[in-house]
């Protein structure tokens, strides 16, 4: 009688090896997030996958823009100098080394929150202030525009960009920077907010905005990085929430200091370029706003094929 058990003991056994090893494959191979995704979002992200994916195609249009990076020899001295910003990396770190610790900076000392009043000056210096006299906290935007100049002090090519969701009943947007990596030749978000995240390919190569959508898109697989590879934090729903948030962006044509900081009225601010996918109506644009669905100029070549302006280089 023993016998019989045992043979049907290690058929079993047999079969449980077999789903085991089946349960991996499958979770290799499989062109789903939802391994990163929480259980009660698993619903929703697939619903904001769906409506990428359904999405129009960009193509070349007739709209004629370009973007600018304005450069302040002075201003950069005097934010290098307030942050001391050397201190933050070796002198031979790359380009991505100092923009990791740059936003590693400005994530763990400015927590997210929805300040309760807006800040009276709106840039590097006057942010920092902000949240030693007024709170210690604010929002995405303000996290972007602070983690902004903090890179162009430092002659980092970059830009903040507004990710928009389709739903034009959705109020919340979320705002990151890109910096430009010309050891690797492209893009790179940067997220200083939330406890900061950069998002790779599994490889570990930091993603653009403009890969990660392609990325949900075509079902490839991401690595989330939280605390830049520091450290944990909740970001299983980030996938989630940035599949809603990459429907369509929104940039300034020129980025400079005292960008929004309307105190300061000698700074250029003209449109904001706005990259929709064919056949869609953006909301909540004002007049003067370039609306294309050129997507090769708006990630590439309104910033590679300009010099950014310096001023001030004398001084």
């Amino acid at each position: 009688m023993k016998k019989p058990f045992s043979i049907i003991r290690n058929v079993l056994a047999i079969l449980g090896g077999l789903a085991i090893i089946a349960a991996i494959i499958i979770w290799i191979i499989s062109p789903n997030y939802d391994v990163e995704v929480s259980k009660n979002n698993i619903g929703l992200y697939k619903n904001r996958l769906k409506a990428l994916r359904s999405s129009g195609d960009y193509a070349k249009d007739t709209n004629v823009f370009s973007m600018q990076i304005i450069q302040d020899s002075v201003r950069a001295k005097e934010i290098r100098d307030y942050f001391q910003l050397d201190t933050l990396f070796p002198e031979n770190a790359d380009t991505w080394e100092k923009a990791v610790a740059i936003g590693k900076f400005v994530a763990s000392n400015i927590p997210h929150d929805n300040q309760r009043k807006w800040p009276e000056h709106v840039n590097a210096i006057g942010l920092w202030e902000y949240t030693k006299e007024v709170a210690p906290a604010f929002n995405c935007r303000l996290h972007s525009i602070l983690t902004f100049e903090l890179l162009l002090a430092e002659n980092i090519k970059a830009r903040y960009i507004t990710c928009m969701p389709q739903d034009k009943d959705d109020p919340d947007c979320h705002v990151v920077n890109e910096v430009w990596l010309p050891e690797l030749n492209k893009w790179a978000m940067i997220d200083s907010d939330m406890g900061g995240h950069y998002v790779s390919d599994l490889d570990g190569i930091p993603l653009s905005l403009k890969e990660m959508r392609e990325h949900y898109i075509a079902g490839k697989k991401m690595r989330m990085h939280p605390a830049f590879g520091q450290g944990s934090s909740k970001v299983d729903d980030y996938y989630a929430y940035m599949a809603k948030n990459t429907y369509w962006f929104a940039c300034w044509g020129t980025l400079s200091y005292y960008q929004e900081d309307y105190k300061v009225e000698d700074v250029i601010r003209n449109s904001y370029i706005n990259l929709v996918p064919s056949g869609y109506e953006p909301f909540d644009i004002g007049g003067g706003n370039t609306i294309t669905t050129n997507a090769d100029l708006f990630w590439e070549a309104s910033f590679l094929d300009a010099q950014p302006v310096s001023i001030n280089e004398t001084e």
